[in-house]
């Protein structure tokens, strides 16, 4: 979950702000809980990740989730120190361009490309499964119902960024109603599973929380959006673009952190293991607390609504990102013209059909899955915070900042050894492999262009446009 949601609430954009607090109070609402309904979504299927990858040991999840939280705020850190950096937006795209050079650009470049089609397809499938664990009668067509949903959500993107201050109301409605769960489900619960609270990994419990906390990563997608979204806040003075940056990244880690904390401490104490072929783990935790009555449905449909807005979103902005790259008329990119070609509406709709084609294809062959996503999910964006955070190490090395450059080289080996751990499973190599030829081929027809100048801020000129 993952851009990654990198696009915020662009209807806000026009609020005229005269300097009253209310208007500027609205403008963050929308902005803030837009941009985070990505990480908060990977809520829905970041806990089972973990669970499976310990083998349904539930003594060990508790730790696994705070470990998990505890590198996505080394990771928030960093980006904290990136939107001081660079109010106009960037991210690690233009940070790695600062510190080594123009061509280093484009390997964070391809990780976002390859993380937005992720994003969309993961975001989906599990649309899928809280619709079927809902409706179980659904199960036999996960993958039709899937990609009915993926070309809804395309559809919706023909008409632009319109309305999607409803990004921000879903957000806020799944956490309420989250909250509703949590509360009775700790007061009074409506029943308990069977699960036991150990089922022996086979090794060392520390060997098994460490192998095991990498694949539960993907709930650190979406932590880079606030840098780069914060460049379509053009109607706000450095200053605030970076207060509307750090706070959002301060709302990201206190909501996300709290309800993954909070839902895996009542999955153990429920006992809600590994749920079965027709249900999530985060659905068995709400039924488990409040019963099949109507709370249990709002849940549901508050989590699916959610993870829609989450790849409605990587629908905006990785056509938004393929669009920047493409250039203009005046000024030529990297990419064929026909991606920048918009509609009515600034759609740059052949961009969308590729990442529609994308998505489509690794839902199918996924089965419609998003455990089987999950593998893939946190390599690819987590290529993106290692260069990151090895660019932030060499501004603070260069500016004679001993202890930040410490605690920096610190985070950006924590997040390699995440990395490789995820890339030792196997499969997952694809999506750096996708990452890297990406990146590769960008970066030989920028060569080819005549290394035109501006692509270090690519990123922050997809999201002002």
């Amino acid at each position: 979950m993952p851009t990654t949601n990198q696009a915020a609430v662009t209807s806000a954009a026009p609020i005229a702000l005269n300097g009253r607090t209310p208007r500027r109070s609205v403008l963050f609402f929308a902005f803030a809980f837009a941009v985070i309904a990505d990480p908060v979504s990977s809520v829905a299927y970041a806990i089972e990740a973990a669970l499976r990858a310990l083998h349904g040991d539930l003594a060990l999840l508790l730790p696994t989730m705070s470990l998990v939280i505890g590198l996505v705020v080394v990771v928030t850190a960093n980006y904290w120190q990136l939107v001081r950096r660079f109010p106009k937006g960037g991210g690690a795209a233009a940070a790695s361009a600062r510190a080594f050079g123009a061509r280093w650009t484009f390997l964070p470049i391809g990780a976002l490309v390859v993380d937005f089609v992720l994003t969309i397809g993961i975001s989906i499938a599990a649309a899928a499964s809280a619709v079927i664990a809902l409706f179980p009668g659904l199960a036999p067509l996960r993958i039709p119902l899937a990609l009915v949903l993926l070309l809804v959500v395309a559809g919706l993107t023909w008409f632009g960024h319109g309305g999607r201050l409803l990004f921000a109301v879903m957000t806020v409605a799944f956490v309420v109603i989250s909250v509703a769960v949590l509360v009775l489900g700790f007061a009074a619960p409506h029943a308990s599973g069977h699960a036991v609270s150990t089922a022996n990994p086979g090794h060392s419990a520390m060997l098994a929380v460490v192998l095991a906390f990498p694949v539960a990563m993907a709930l650190a997608t979406g932590v880079e959006a606030p840098s780069t979204a914060i460049a379509q806040l053009g109607q706000l003075d450095d200053t605030h673009r970076r207060r509307f940056g750090r706070g959002t990244l301060a709302l990201l880690v206190v909501i996300v952190g709290g309800l993954t904390l909070a839902l895996t401490a009542l999955a153990v104490r429920l006992h809600i293991g590994i749920p079965g072929a027709d249900s999530t783990q985060v659905a068995d935790i709400a039924h488990a607390a409040a019963g099949p009555g109507w709370l249990y449905g709002a849940f549901q449909l508050a989590s699916s609504l959610l993870l829609l807005a989450a790849a409605s979103s990587s629908f905006q902005a990785g056509p938004g990102l393929l669009k920047a790259l493409a250039g203009t008329a005046e000024k030529p990119g990297v990419l064929p013209p026909v991606l920048g070609r918009t509609n009515r509406h600034h759609t740059p709709y052949w961009s969308v059909v590729v990442y529609l084609a994308a998505a489509a294809l690794i839902i199918v062959a996924a089965a419609g899955q998003e455990q089987e996503l999950v593998l893939f999910y946190a390599v690819a964006v987590f290529v993106s915070f290692l260069v990151g955070l090895l660019a932030m190490t060499s501004f603070a090395r260069r500016e004679g900042k001993p202890a930040l450059a410490w605690i920096n080289g610190t985070a950006a080996g924590a997040v390699a050894f995440t990395l490789v751990v995820n890339l030792l499973r196997g499969w997952p190599v694809l999506s750096m492999v996708a990452s890297l030829l990406i990146a590769a081929g960008l970066y030989l027809r920028w060569h080819r262009a005549g290394r035109p100048t501006g692509i270090e801020d690519v990123e922050a000129q997809a999201e002002a446009a």
